[in-house]
């Protein structure tokens, strides 16, 4: 089971976060809302979804969640002007876990310098900003490289959840294997 951080503010996009979320607790894996302040109750930008945080952005680290998603809407406008939710979601490009954004949510990964040299996708509004940060824009549903994935809008939800979910299995089997030969290489004292 992966543990994924939904880093989100006002007016996200409302499906984003309701079907990803609905496919993540259907993988057998947990979503965890974080906002810029734990507790703090969001309203999707088309008001059909709320979400309270669990968390702040600035409580946690990557270290506390295996990856991270970043919803479109207006959220991630807001969220890149918002110092302790950058670096929350720079450790996890730091740390080469996986992140991904959809829509507008890759305007995050600008600020974090994370698309230089990457194929990515999005809302085709912000694609003279994502090539001027040095990606290679592309029209497609959903793009995977290496830690990113992203995707364009609601409707590519279900290809983009698809990926998702296969980088999290991937990801979660490796971890399990590490620690099972960690353990394997040290056995218990009698």
């Amino acid at each position: 089971m992966a543990r994924v951080a939904l880093l989100v503010d006002e007016d996200f996009e409302d499906d984003d976060v309701r079907v990803v979320r609905e496919r993540l607790l259907a993988g057998g894996h947990e979503a965890v809302i974080v906002a810029t302040e734990r507790g703090r109750h969001l309203s999707g930008r088309r008001g059909r979804e709320t979400a309270t945080a669990i968390f702040g952005s600035g409580d946690v680290s990557e270290r506390d969640f295996d990856a991270l998603l970043v919803p479109g809407g207006l959220s991630p406008d807001r969220l890149r002007t918002h110092l302790p939710s950058v670096r929350f979601a720079r450790g996890f490009f730091t740390a080469d876990k996986p992140i991904a954004a959809i829509g507008h949510g890759v305007a995050l990964l600008v600020e974090l310098e994370a698309v230089d040299d990457r194929t990515v996708t999005s809302w085709p509004s912000i694609k003279t900003d994502l090539i001027n940060a040095g990606a290679r824009w592309v029209d497609r549903p959903v793009v995977e490289d290496g830690a990113l994935v992203t995707a364009r809008r609601p409707e590519d939800l279900t290809a983009f959840c698809d990926v998702l979910l296969r980088k999290l299995d991937a990801s979660t089997a490796r971890s399990a294997a590490r620690a099972s030969e960690g353990a394997a290489s040290h056995p218990p004292y009698h």
